[in-house]
């Protein structure tokens, strides 16, 4: 986890619009986020491999997932990804759905 996008996810749960409808209470899925940031490593990033990914607001999570040594990025935005300048071919870009068959 990263600055960007620790405040990325706060942006993201304070949409209203977007829960309307949810099962989960506003309180709720701040603590699901809490149980979430409890299981994530915080981690800095001391190198930037920009400009690589063909959107910028990506750029940020593959430079978070190398400086942390990551496997894989869960993303359902895999095309972008796979479009990406550099590539680190120890670092998977796998959707949501893969990530959990496996």
């Amino acid at each position: 986890m990263g600055s960007a996008l620790y405040n990325e996810f706060e942006a993201v749960l304070s949409r209203r619009p977007l829960f309307r409808g949810c099962v989960l209470t506003a309180r709720e899925r701040e603590a699901l986020l809490d149980a979430f940031l409890g299981k994530c490593r915080w981690t800095r990033i001391y190198y930037l491999w920009r400009p690589n990914l063909p959107d910028e607001a990506d750029n940020h999570v593959l430079e978070l997932a190398i400086a942390g040594a990551a496997d894989a990025v869960v993303t359902r935005n895999t095309r972008d990804f796979k479009r990406a300048e550099l590539r680190f071919p120890n670092l998977r870009i796998v959707r949501p759905e893969q990530f959990i068959k496996e």
